[in-house]
């Protein structure tokens, strides 16, 4: 084989090497960033353990201003607490988990911050869903499993901690209290039911009832027998006065 044969075959094999090292670097670029979730010694069913998060920047012309974390099963928002991040960032607690947010870091910074989980559950692995928004309202949306991406996601895997088995005699604990709902007003046991079983049948409407009042005593009659007597008392003296006027007719 000729020099020149030989030269022109080593500049093609070093084109080639150098097209297939920029193609593995371009198609990394997307994939090297991240959002990842870290414990030391994290195993099942531990207690107040702390949660260290890392989320990388895609973006090299805003800031990220917050980041929305959907909690695995086994944890409610009410079992985290704040550990610390960036200056002015706060925790607030969601339906599904919390979010971190403050003002926006500056332009190309990543984000660190950590958080306090009162009980890991008894799992193996837990995954950590996180929504990372920017300052000029870009999304990137940590979502994607492995498994349901089929290894063909777009490079925004969402992240997950590894857990060891839980130590010898760990339970659960009991769940974080939640907030008392508000009493509801208690009946008055004077007060007569506001609905009635379906099968009930209707009762007899009693006699509205008549007071009469005497030297300082009272009683209470049924207002039907009064009406009765005040009758009979003015039927008998009509027939009183009619006998009377018939006597001093005859005298």
């Amino acid at each position: 084989m000729s020099t020149s044969v030989r030269v022109r075959t080593v500049r093609r094999r070093a084109g080639v090497v150098a097209a297939a090292i920029a193609a593995t670097l371009l198609l990394a670029t997307p994939a090297s960033a991240h959002v990842e979730v870290g414990s030391e010694g994290a195993r099942a069913l531990a207690e107040n353990v702390t949660l260290n998060f890392d989320a990388a920047t895609e973006s090299d012309a805003a800031g990220i201003t917050k980041l929305e974390v959907f909690l695995p099963k086994g944890i409610s928002p009410a079992d985290v607490t704040y550990g610390k991040g960036p200056a002015g960032w706060k925790l607030a607690p969601t339906d599904k988990g919390f979010t971190v947010s403050g003002p926006p870091v500056a332009v190309g910074e990543d984000v660190t911050y950590s958080v306090v989980v009162r009980q890991l559950p008894d799992a193996k692995s837990l995954v950590f869903k996180t929504l990372q928004t920017y300052d000029d309202g870009r999304v990137d949306r940590w979502i994607e499993l492995e498994e349901s991406s089929g290894g063909h996601g777009h490079g925004h895997s969402a992240p997950v901690l590894e857990l060891k088995e839980a130590a010898p005699g760990a339970e659960p604990v009991a769940p974080t209290p939640s907030a008392s709902p508000t009493p509801s007003a208690t009946p008055s046991p004077s007060a007569p039911p506001t609905t009635e079983p379906a099968d009930a049948k209707p009762s007899a409407t009693p006699l509205p009832l008549l007071r009469a009042e005497e030297d300082g005593s009272s009683s209470t009659l049924p207002l039907g027998i009064g009406i009765g007597i005040a009758v009979l008392a003015l039927a008998g003296g009509g027939l009183w006065w009619f006998l009377k006027r018939r006597r001093s007719g005859t005298a």
